[in-house]
C-alpha cells in the first residue's frame, strides 16, 4: 500500500534525465542588428530581438529579464516525421523528442504573463503525446483549444488517407484571464453581407437575432403585441430572453423588428457599428489562414525557390494567432524561427517580439526577410491587410560561451574568452542579479530589488575595506560581495554584507584571474600587499566545493 497521490503522466526513457543548464549571458552584435533609416510612425518598436543559438540556452538566458512577461508564445517545433528541413535533426527517436520538448516547455511556461498563451503547430503523429506532455506541464484545466488547421486544400492520393490538416495547440497560464482578455476576430465580407437597413435606421446597417430562449422563467413569459396588434407569446418550453421592463425599453429605442408588415414575432436588433467581432472557433480553413501553398509562395517571392522552405506557415496563420491572443505593444516569443514568420508577423501588426534560432538560416534568411520588412520592401503576407509600411528595427544577439572550460589538467577555469565586463555580467546572472552597473556608485554591479545589490572584484580585501563598504551600503541596503579572498574581523563584523570567496585555484588559471573585475568604475582604496592562501577566510580547498562566484552543480557540462 503507498501514501502517494496517484496521478496520470506520459512515460519515456530518459524522462527524469534533466540537461543541467548554465546561465548565459546574450551578447550584442551591433554589426548584425538592424533599424529602419527614419521613424515610419510614432509606435515604430526598435527593442526586437533576433537571438542565434541553441533555443534552450537561450530561453534560460531570457529567464531573468522576462518571466512573467510574455504575452503569446508560438512555437512550430520539429514533427519528429523526418520531413523537416536540412538544418534540423528531425528524426531522433520519439524519447528525445519528448524530452526535448518538455525541457522548452518548462522555460516557455515561466515566461509567460498571467493573461499569457502558448500556441504550438503540431501534426497527427505527435499531437497527441504533445497534449498530454502539456497537460502536465501547464495544467489539464489550462488547455484551451486543439485548432484544426486546414494546410492543404488539393487532394493527397500518395496515402492511403490523404493528410491536409494540422493542428495548433494552446494552453494559457490562466484559462479564466485569458479568456476575459482574448480578442474577437474581424468580421469576414461574409458576415458584413448579413447587415443591412431595411427601415433605413439613421444608426447603420443591422442584423436581427432571436428573443427567444430555452427553458421556462415566470418573469419572462409575457405576451407581446406587434404593431399590427398580433400578439406573441413564447412557444413551449421557451421564454424570452429579457424580462418585460428591459423590452420596453428596446422598443423605445427602435431596437426591436417585427419584420416589415409589423405582424412577425419580435427579434432584436445588433448594428453593424458595434459589433465586437466573431469568438474564435476551432476550424481554421485555408480560405481564412492560408495554405502551405500560400506560405511557399511568401518565401520564394523573398528569396526565389532555390532558398525555399518547406515547413514554413503562411502569415495569415500566424496572424490568426496574434489577433486572438495579443494587442498592440504586447510581446510575442518564438523559440523556433524557422525562416522567422513569427516575428515578421508581429513586426507588420506592431508587436513586440523575441525570437531564437540555431540554424545558419538565422542568417541567410532571417535577417534579410527582417531587413526588407523594415525597409517597407515586402508586400507579400498580410502587408497590404495591416497596411505595413515599414519601419522598427532588431538587435541581433548571440550566446556567450560557456562561464567555465576544464584546462588541459582537467581543472575547471573560467573560459578566456570572457572580457571583465561580461565575467561580471554572467556572475550577476548566475547569483540571480540583474546587471545594471552604477555610474557613480563603484560597488553597484547589479541588483535583485531595489535594496539588495551586488558587487564582483578579484581583489583581496582587508577588514578596512570592507568595514567601508559596510558603512556605505547603510542598514537600509545590503551587498552580496564576491572577491578573490578576504580578512574580516570577525564573521559578523559586516551586518551590511554577505561576502563570498572565488578560489584562487580557479582565478589563477584564468588569464583576467590577476585584472580587476570591477569595471574599474570606482576602486576601493589600497589593499595590504598581501594574500590570503584559497582556504583562507572560506575554508577547505576544493575549488569546486567552495565556488561561491557559481554552482558548479548547475553548469552545463
Amino acid at each position: 500500500m503507498t501514501n502517494r497521490k496517484q496521478k496520470l503522466e506520459l512515460t519515456w526513457i530518459g524522462k527524469d534525465e534533466r540537461p543541467r543548464l548554465e546561465p548565459r549571458i546574450l551578447l550584442e552584435d551591433p554589426s548584425r542588428s538592424y533599424h529602419a533609416a527614419h521613424r515610419v510612425g510614432e509606435d515604430d518598436l526598435f527593442d526586437n530581438r533576433l537571438i542565434f543559438g541553441d533555443n534552450l540556452l537561450a530561453l534560460k538566458a531570457l529567464e531573468q529579464e522576462f518571466t512573467g512577461k510574455v504575452k503569446c508564445i508560438y512555437i512550430d517545433p520539429p514533427y519528429n516525421t523526418g520531413s523537416a528541413f536540412e538544418t534540423y535533426d528531425d528524426g531522433i527517436e520519439h524519447s528525445l523528442w519528448l524530452s526535448l520538448m518538455r525541457d522548452r516547455l518548462d522555460l516557455c511556461k515561466s515566461l509567460l504573463s498571467p493573461q499569457g498563451s502558448i500556441w504550438v503547430s503540431i501534426d497527427d503523429r505527435e499531437q497527441a503525446y504533445l497534449r498530454v506532455l502539456m497537460d502536465e506541464i501547464f495544467g489539464r484545466q489550462c488547455f484551451i483549444a486543439c485548432n484544426v488547421w486546414q494546410k492543404r486544400y488539393s487532394r493527397e492520393n500518395r496515402e492511403a488517407i490523404g493528410d491536409s490538416h494540422e493542428y495548433v495547440i494552446v494552453y494559457a497560464k490562466d484559462p479564466f484571464s485569458f479568456k476575459e482578455t482574448r480578442n474577437f476576430l474581424p468580421l469576414q465580407d461574409k458576415q458584413r453581407k448579413l447587415y443591412r437597413n431595411p427601415d433605413d435606421d439613421p444608426r447603420g446597417d443591422w442584423q436581427s437575432v432571436s428573443l427567444l430562449a430555452q427553458g421556462y422563467r415566470p418573469n419572462q413569459m409575457y405576451e407581446i403585441t406587434a404593431p399590427s396588434g398580433v400578439k406573441h407569446s413564447p412557444p413551449p418550453g421557451n421564454c424570452w430572453k429579457l424580462i418585460e421592463d428591459e423590452f420596453q425599453k428596446l422598443v423605445d429605442d427602435n431596437r426591436i423588428y417585427f419584420g416589415q408588415d409589423g405582424t412577425g414575432v419580435p427579434r432584436r436588433k445588433y448594428f453593424l457599428r458595434e459589433a465586437r467581432g466573431l469568438v474564435p472557433w476551432t476550424w481554421w480553413p485555408h480560405e481564412d489562414v492560408g495554405h502551405t501553398g500560400e506560405a511557399k509562395q511568401e518565401v520564394n517571392a523573398l528569396f526565389g525557390a532555390d532558398m525555399s522552405f518547406d515547413t514554413a506557415k503562411p502569415e495569415r496563420l500566424i496572424s490568426r494567432v496574434l489577433t486572438i491572443a495579443t494587442n498592440p505593444g504586447d510581446l510575442v516569443l518564438d523559440s523556433f524561427a524557422g525562416s522567422g514568420t513569427t516575428g515578421v508577423v508581429a513586426h507588420k501588426m506592431g508587436r513586440r517580439w523575441i525570437m531564437v534560432e540555431l540554424g545558419e538560416h538565422c542568417h541567410t534568411h532571417i535577417i534579410p526577410r527582417l531587413q526588407k520588412v523594415i525597409d517597407g520592401d515586402d508586400p507579400g503576407g498580410i502587408t497590404k491587410e495591416v497596411d505595413w509600411r515599414g519601419g522598427g528595427g532588431f538587435r541581433y544577439f548571440r550566446l556567450a560561451p560557456s562561464l567555465l572550460e576544464k584546462d588541459r589538467w582537467g581543472n575547471w577555469v573560467i573560459n578566456k574568452q570572457y572580457k571583465p565586463e561580461m565575467l561580471v555580467e554572467a556572475v550577476c546572472k548566475l547569483e540571480g542579479f540583474t546587471f545594471a552597473p552604477s555610474d557613480s556608485i563603484y560597488w553597484q554591479h547589479g541588483h535583485s530589488t531595489e535594496r539588495d545589490f551586488i558587487y564582483v572584484t578579484t581583489q583581496t580585501l582587508t577588514h578596512e575595506q570592507l568595514q567601508l563598504l559596510n558603512d556605505e551600503v547603510g542598514a537600509e541596503r545590503s551587498l552580496l560581495v564576491l572577491c578573490a579572498a578576504y580578512r574580516a574581523a570577525a564573521e559578523d563584523a559586516y551586518p551590511n554584507l554577505t561576502v563570498k570567496k572565488i578560489p584562487t585555484a580557479v582565478l589563477s588559471r584564468c588569464e583576467y584571474g590577476k585584472d580587476d573585475y570591477s569595471l574599474r568604475i570606482e576602486n576601493l582604496p589600497s589593499a595590504p600587499a598581501t594574500s590570503l592562501p584559497a582556504g583562507d577566510a572560506d575554508g577547505g580547498d576544493d575549488p569546486m566545493a567552495q565556488l561561491g562566484l557559481f554552482n558548479i552543480h548547475s553548469g552545463e557540462d
